[in-house]
C-alpha cells in the first residue's frame, strides 16, 4: 500500500494549469493515466489525494519531476499562494545534468511562471529544445551563452532576454555557476 505524501496545498491546481498548458482534456489526461475522469476531477479539486504510484504516473504524463509535485516546506496559512520563502522553493524542470531550476511562484495557476535556475559551471544541453510559450530571463549571476532562433548570445549579469517559441539551448562554458530567473508563459513544469 502506497503511503500519502505530504503534497502542497495547491496540487490540484497545479495539476490543473499542467494539464491545461499541455492542451490535455480531462480525459484525455484520465485515459493516459488510466484513472476515470472522476478521479481526476477529484484531484484538481484537492477532494482526493493521489497515491505516491499516480503522482509518479501524473509527473510522467505531463514531463515533470515527481519533486515538483510535493511540498518541501509548508507555508504559513497566512503566506500560501502569495509567499514562497528561499527554504520552501519547489524543484522543478527536466533534472538536465548541470542545471538546477526551483520554482518562484507560489503555485502554476497565473498565466506565467517564474523559475530560478541555476547553470552549474561547464553544463550544457547539446539539442535545441523549442516550447510554445514566450520566455523572458534575467541574469542575476555569472554568464550565460545561448543560441536563440539561429544566433548565438553572450550574456552577463544584469543582462536579459527574449525566447518566442523559437529552438534555443544553452551552456555555461564558465567555471562559476549562472544564476537566472525565467519568466514563463504559459507555465510548462
Amino acid at each position: 500500500m502506497d503511503q500519502q505524501p505530504v503534497l502542497s496545498g495547491s496540487l490540484g491546481a497545479d495539476l490543473r494549469a499542467l494539464r491545461k498548458a499541455r492542451g490535455l482534456t480531462l480525459a484525455d489526461l484520465s485515459d493516459r493515466l488510466g484513472r476515470s475522469v472522476g478521479w481526476l476531477s477529484q484531484v484538481e479539486r484537492d477532494l482526493s489525494e493521489p497515491s505516491i504510484t499516480d503522482l509518479r504516473m501524473i509527473a510522467k504524463v505531463l514531463d515533470v519531476s515527481v519533486s515538483m509535485l510535493f511540498s518541501h516546506a509548508p507555508s504559513p496559512a497566512a503566506e500560501a499562494g502569495y509567499i514562497v520563502r528561499a527554504g520552501a522553493r519547489r524543484p522543478i524542470g527536466s533534472s538536465e545534468a548541470g542545471l538546477i531550476e526551483e520554482l518562484l511562484s507560489p503555485d502554476l495557476t497565473d498565466d506565467f511562471e517564474m523559475v530560478h535556475s541555476t547553470f552549474q559551471p561547464k553544463a550544457r544541453i547539446t539539442e535545441f529544445v523549442t516550447r510554445l510559450t514566450q520566455e523572458v530571463g534575467y541574469v542575476v549571476s555569472g554568464a550565460l551563452s545561448l543560441d536563440i532562433g539561429g544566433r548565438s548570445f553572450a550574456v552577463q549579469p544584469g543582462d536579459s532576454f527574449r525566447i518566442r517559441g523559437e529552438p534555443f539551448r544553452w551552456s555555461n562554458p564558465h567555471d562559476i555557476p549562472a544564476v537566472v530567473i525565467w519568466v514563463i508563459a504559459p507555465p510548462v513544469y
